[in-house]
């Protein structure tokens, strides 16, 4: 993680579970981390229990990633204060629980289609073309899921692994396009079985299904990065033993 000391890191969906174990563990080694979210005050929050040295590299910056004029501005704002993205963590993500063919679900479908497709599409726009315009070789790491790669009959899913699915293909185009532009910036996807956070349906929490922590997602994330310049990681599937999927 040496080469990114001083860097600018922006993690989306940063206010709690794997987002604000992310967020903390960049700027912990180094890195100057801006944290997006629509709670903002809970991404501030997390500077309690950073090492005051790692403190002042955390700014919490109010985004909602579904929303294209939002993305633009924080962005802007990012390039003005730091000079640009170096490193981008497409974090943010929606599971609303509600049956695919259910009626009368739409703005709930709409919701999970704009956060978790193009809002993560949006923000690696604009960082890829950061990057680019400095000659800056960054990353890109997509937080995708297991369920991105195969379908799980677990109720009330709807389109949530279609998204996934979505964000598995996005990563192999981004690092088709890059390759085909001569860049050496690098796309990642992480997929994580089930993690214990805020996101996952009673349900799921009281199946007794065996969890990952949000530090096991977190730490995946420091090691991709940490990867020399020649090391693509493409693809990182990480399961808690025992899961099922």
């Amino acid at each position: 993680m040496d080469r990114w000391a001083g860097k600018v890191a922006v993690v989306t969906g940063a206010s709690s579970g794997i987002g604000a174990g992310i967020a903390t563990d960049l700027a912990k080694a180094g890195m100057v981390v801006v944290g997006l979210a629509r709670r903002v005050e809970r991404v501030e929050a997390l500077k309690a229990d950073l090492p005051e040295s790692a403190r002042s590299r955390l700014h919490a910056v109010k985004c909602d990633v579904s929303k294209e004029e939002n993305i633009q501005q924080v962005f802007h704002w990012v390039e003005k204060k730091f000079g640009g993205v170096d490193v981008l963590i497409n974090n943010a993500g929606m599971l609303r629980q509600t049956d695919l063919l259910e009626a009368g679900n739409a703005q709930i479908l709409r919701d999970t289609l704009d956060v978790n497709v193009v809002g993560l599409v949006l923000c690696s726009q604009i960082a890829y073309q950061s990057m680019k315009k400095r000659s800056v070789d960054g990353h890109i790491v997509h937080i995708n899921s297991v369920v991105g790669h195969k379908v799980v009959d677990f109720p009330q899913f709807n389109v949530y692994p279609a998204t996934k699915h979505a964000v598995t293909a996005i990563t192999e185009t981004m690092r088709n396009e890059m390759r085909n532009a001569g860049s050496k910036i690098k796309v990642t996807s992480i997929s994580p079985g089930v993690v214990s956070t805020e996101i996952i349906p009673d349900a799921m929490l009281g199946a007794g299904l065996p969890m990952l922590e949000a530090e096991d997602i977190s730490e995946a994330v420091l090691y991709v990065l940490g990867t020399a310049p020649r090391v693509q990681v493409h693809e990182l599937i990480i399961k808690p033993v025992g899961e099922k999927f």
